[in-house]
This record gives C-alpha cells, structure tokens and sequence, in this order.
C-alpha cells in the first residue's frame, strides 16, 4: 500500500506539500498540486483515515445506534458495519436505543460532543431528535428505516413487498384466516409490513378482520402475549405473518403452550432469518434481509460522506428473500 513518503517522492515534491493538496488547502503552487494529485492517482494512494480525522479534530470512531442488539438481524448490521469500517481504521461505538426516543437523543448528543467521525442509526421515529449531529455537520446513514429530519444518506428493506409475498404464500398454502403480530405503531418497518399483510390479503382475496391483527413491541414477551390474545379468539386465525424473529419466539411459545405446531395447526411465517430457525421442528418459514449486507452499504456511504460531504444523498433500498419451509407447510 502506498504512503504519502511514496507519493512524495513520485511527485518529487515534501510529505508537507503532499498534505496540504490532499487536505485541500489552496497555498500550493498549481504545478505541484497537479503533480501531486497525479502521482496519488497512478499509486492509488488513499490518505490514512485516522490521520485525516485527527487534523480535523475528529475521532476515527463510528457511533451505530440501534433499537436492540439482541435482534439477530441489528446484530448482523452491526458485523458488517464494524467489518467494513476496521478496514478502513474506524472503531464503531455501539449504542441500543431500545426503541426510545430519550435514550436515542442521549446517544446522539454524546456522538455530538466527542466528534465522531459519523453515525449510522436506525432512528426509532421519522422525526427523531438529530439536531446536535447536524449542528457538528456529522454525516449520518440510517440503516432499516428513514429519518424525515435530516437529509441523509439511507439503506432500507422494501418490507411492504416482502410482506405482501409471504401473506400470498400463506394463502396460497390453504390458510383462511391469516392474522399478523406487528410491530408497534410509528415505527417505519412495523407499518411497512402490517401494509404489506394487508396489500397480501386483498390481493389472495382472503377473509380478513381487524381482530386478527395486534400490535405490539418487537419483543419476545410482547409477541407470546399478542399470539396469546389471537389464538384465544372465538375464531382464531390459522396462520400468521410475524413482524420480527425475537417477537416469533414468543409467538411459539404460545403455540407450544397449546399444545398446536407450526404448519399443522397455525401456518407461521417470521421475518429475518436467525440461525435458530432451521434448529426447530417444523424449521420456521422466514422473510430473510441481506442484514450483513446492510451494514457492509451503510459504513461505505458513511466514509465516503465523511470523505466528500458535497455530494447528493441516496436511498438504496434492497429485496428481501421468502424461505419456504415446513412451518407454512400444512
């Protein structure tokens, strides 16, 4: 790998000239800048990031803020936000805001006031408090969900469709009466996939019934107590779509707690796909998201925001895979 010592010398110029045109400053002599910049391009020289960030008084450490690290699926962003970020000679600083607006803002001030070098977050609301982030300039990612206060860059999941596939799938497979344990309302994915659930049933023409959804925190407990309510119904539903793997948990808890199995009695389908859920009998249908990938996207745009902060914002929004399994299975 080149240095700035290497560049130096094939421009024929100091490392002390060879900083300030990489740094932008605008005292160097044309002649010598364009000697320099061509001579970093033919080494493909890349300045060190933690150098850059220190001259900037800039710690080369990422804050990744997110709701709950014990979601398999945050914990998969986090490995390829960390992966990528190492690579680059970033540190990440992990935060949970455990879907808290308080919490949330604590992080981000603290993020604020050390001068991290970015942030990368899935915000617990559209209109989540990043004013200190944007006061410092910090560029910020969010990952999973948009953030309507500030214009950034984003990874997202196109849930809806996601969850309009596996409701079709379920009534495809002869369930009648498909219910859905959703996320808490507000939440950006938990609306996108109880919409999609909808979109699925008017497009299967299936019966449906507002009694057939409930709402609740993406939380094992809170989906065994959601499928508790379902399946203790008049008329149950037979299948159900739920929002999350932790909250699936739950929700086969209650199943086991009435002696019912996946497929044969319920259909279950669950989003993210946790290595748990082919170490069951039946192994769980899943909605898997590219979380690894996520993470690996989100601390590119990072360190190429902290990079070059004058370019336009993207939104990037990936596919998530349907993985038929038994326990959509009659």
């Amino acid at each position: 790998m080149a240095t700035i010592s290497d560049v130096a010398a094939r421009a024929g110029v100091s490392t002390a000239t060879v900083s300030r045109v990489l740094n932008g400053k605008s005292t160097v002599d044309p002649a010598l800048a364009e000697r320099v910049t061509r001579a970093a391009e033919e080494l493909s020289y890349t300045p060190n990031g933690l150098a850059r960030n220190l001259r900037r008084r800039e710690t080369a450490v990422l804050a990744l803020i997110i709701s709950d690290v014990e979601n398999p699926f945050f914990t998969a962003i986090a490995r390829g936000v960390e992966d990528t970020a190492q690579a680059a000679g970033y540190s990440v600083m992990l935060c949970n805001s455990d879907e808290n607006p308080a919490k949330e803002r604590r992080y981000v001030e603290v993020a604020a006031m050390e001068r991290l070098a970015g942030v990368i977050m899935s915000p617990t609301t559209p209109d989540s408090d990043v004013r200190p982030l944007l006061e410092h300039r910090t560029p910020i990612v969010t990952v999973d969900r948009r953030l309507r206060s500030a214009d950034c860059d984003a990874v997202l999941v196109d849930s809806r469709a996601a969850a309009k596939e596996a409701t079709l799938h379920l009534a495809e497979r002869g369930y009648t009466r498909i219910g859905c344990v959703a996320g808490p309302a507000g939440v950006m994915t938990a609306d996108d996939r109880l919409a999609g659930f909808r979109d699925g049933i008017r497009a299967a023409q299936a019966k449906s019934s507002a009694r057939w959804i409930r709402r609740c925190e993406f939380r094992g407990a809170a989906g065994r107590q959601a499928a508790d309510h379902l399946l203790s119904l008049p008329e149950p539903p037979d299948a159900l779509l739920v929002s999350s793997s932790t909250m699936a948990v739950g929700v086969l808890q209650a199943l086991a707690d009435r002696g019912l199995r996946a497929g044969r009695d319920v259909g279950i389908v669950a989003f993210d796909d946790a290595p748990w859920t082919t170490l069951i009998d039946p192994a769980l249908t899943v909605v898997a998201q590219p979380a690894g990938a996520i993470g690996q996207l989100a601390a590119r745009l990072l360190l190429a925001r902290i990079a070059d902060r004058t370019t336009t914002t993207s939104t990037t929004t990936m596919r998530a895979q349907l993985l038929i399994r038994d326990s959509s299975h009659r």
